[in-house]
């Protein structure tokens, strides 16, 4: 059975707060639990229906705790729950390597996307991601299983954005409806992507920051689509970048 305490403690882990609070965050079922078994990241406890068939070469110390369906439900944040809730402890980012294509992200608020944009960095071999204050923050559950475990290879910064973009030495690049057409433009094989905000894209203050403005032509005879969703976007960006 499931104490009250953990219960509380565990419901409470939804809100930034309380993550912060007690350093920790949930992850939600068996594929992505395994996947940061596989790594750095550090478990607290593991509430399961089914006894988990862990790798014995995995160092770490947890708490593998059986619990009901009934149990499972009242603890998971899901409609639906996935057999198993982890709890694991959140650990503290690496310092930001200047080197490669960085991609940075100016407030930038929905889960799905963020999660989104963690897995494209995976894919496509980016290790670092500098995100803003305001951007949602990528231990939000929402975030956690939309990255479905490339959380555990992308290296994330929450900083003042301003001050960072401030003070690099790389070109820094920004994604606008009236930048130059990204096929015709000379990307370079270090520099960083800012990807602004999915209503106000990226704000006044960075914008003067950046030293080349680059957009995705539409091809459409109506031309009359709005925006790209920024997940796509960033897709779109960095397929290029590395493609040059």
């Amino acid at each position: 059975m499931l104490s009250k305490s953990q219960i509380k403690l565990i419901n409470s882990l939804k809100q930034k707060k309380y993550r912060l609070q007690h350093g920790l965050f949930v992850v939600e079922g068996v594929k992505a639990i395994q996947e940061l078994l596989q790594s750095q990241f550090e478990l607290q406890a593991l509430y399961t229906t089914i006894s988990f068939n862990i790798d014995a070469n995995i160092e770490n110390n947890f708490q593998e705790i059986l619990i009901s369906k009934a149990d499972l439900k009242r603890i998971s944040f899901l409609t639906t729950p996935n057999t198993a809730l982890a709890v694991f402890k959140i650990p503290k980012a690496k310092p930001i390597k200047p080197n490669g294509i960085i991609i940075a992200l100016d407030d930038v608020r929905d889960p799905g996307n963020l999660g989104t944009i963690i897995r494209l960095c995976d894919w496509f071999g980016v290790s670092d991601l500098v995100c803003s204050v305001g951007t949602v923050d990528c231990f939000n559950p929402k975030v956690i299983q939309a990255t479905m475990g490339s959380i555990t290879r992308v290296n994330i910064n929450y900083t003042d954005l301003e001050t960072f973009l401030s003070t690099v030495s790389l070109p820094v690049y920004g994604a606008f409806m009236d930048g130059k057409n990204v096929y015709k433009s000379k990307l370079l094989d270090s520099g960083i992507l800012v990807m602004g905000n999915e209503a106000n894209g990226i704000s006044k203050a960075i914008e003067a920051l950046i030293k080349e403005k680059i957009a995705i032509p539409r091809f459409g005879k109506l031309q009359e689509t709005e925006s790209l969703n920024v997940a796509t976007a960033t897709a779109i960006l960095m397929s290029e970048f590395k493609r040059k």
